[in-house]
């Protein structure tokens, strides 16, 4: 079992099991494994798909995810920071399941949901460096591969995720908005 699944998350370096899992990901593994061990500050393209499929999240929203998983839930697999995108490694079938589970959710109605982008067949990913300090600081794993076989959610995980973060990011209030044209009078000081 990968302690990815149940180790709380902080930044993290790719342990040589995990690079090789990454690895197996590519038509050539061998090759992208030699050239990943060459240039270990580098970040690379990986096809998605077969090994992994890859849910990406505004970095804010994607951290409620994570923060969702790893205090409700069965936790992550690996998980990574790119460029302002937080890069969810998931199960292979995730990015075909997920859009239609959130639609059937009726999720994004709301104007300040972000869209989640699913890449599965077809796709690449670019994922941090492997070494633990990458030369870029919004390039960084928070949940590194760590074993050959890494504990990946699914879809329906991914979707009680998604879920449970939009609703802790929406505010209720008893008060109208200001823009509905409601008098609202402070009668708290009122004697």
């Amino acid at each position: 079992m990968s302690s990815t699944r149940n180790a709380p998350f902080s930044p993290a370096s790719i342990t040589a099991d995990g690079a090789a899992w990454l690895a197996s990901a590519e038509p050539y593994p061998r090759g992208s494994r030699a050239l990943r061990d060459e240039r270990p500050a580098a970040s690379m393209a990986l096809a998605c798909g077969s090994v992994f499929d890859v849910v990406s999240a505004p970095v804010l929203f994607g951290r409620r995810m994570v923060d969702r998983l790893w205090k409700e839930g069965p936790g992550t697999g690996p998980v990574a920071v790119l460029r302002g995108r937080m890069l969810l490694f998931a199960a292979p079938g995730t990015a075909q399941r997920l859009p239609s589970l959130l639609r059937w959710e009726e999720f994004g109605r709301a104007g300040d949901v972000p869209a989640l982008l699913c890449h599965g067949p077809g796709d690449a990913v670019t994922v941090p460096a492997r070494a633990g300090t990458s030369a870029s600081p919004s390039s960084r794993w928070l949940v590194a591969p760590d074993t050959r076989h890494p504990w990946l959610p699914g879809p329906e995980v991914l979707l009680w995720a998604a879920v449970r973060a939009a609703r802790e990011a929406v505010r209720i209030s008893i008060f109208p908005h200001a823009d509905q044209g409601a008098k609202v009078y402070d009668v708290s000081r009122r004697r």
